[in-house]
């Protein structure tokens, strides 16, 4: 098995059905959010290591193939950001807007993304 299994090519086709790719998208940017918001305020290294590692392997397994290539050229220029709760939360509101940027959507205050997708850390 290849050692760096997070590099490589999307494995996905392309998407044809909008009605489906906004649903997959609605569902994901939620998942992606609330992950984001309950990651620990200070990683060990694995757990920045694995956060990394899962954002790549979503550029490459995400089931709408020209989402997922659009994410990848993202993540050449805009590197996950790990080091923190807050630093993971703004990075992912920051490419959140790149991707409403190029949909044409309204981009999104990332000074309210805590509020937006709050942790819920200290509830049972």
């Amino acid at each position: 098995m290849n050692d760096d299994f997070t590099k490589g090519s999307v494995i996905m086709e392309h998407l044809g059905n909008s009605t489906i790719k906004e649903e997959l998208g609605r569902s994901t940017w939620k998942l992606f959010h609330t992950m984001l918001a309950r990651y620990p305020e200070e990683p060990k290294p694995d757990e920045r290591s694995a956060l990394g590692q899962f954002i790549h392997l979503l550029s490459r397994l995400y089931p709408c193939g020209e989402c997922a290539e659009h994410f990848q050229l993202l993540l050449q220029e805009y590197p996950p950001q790990t080091s923190s709760r807050a630093a993971a939360s703004q990075w992912g509101c920051a490419i959140h807007n790149l991707v409403n940027e190029r949909l044409r959507k309204p981009v999104f205050d990332c000074n309210s993304i805590e509020v937006q997708y709050p942790c819920g850390c200290a509830e049972p």
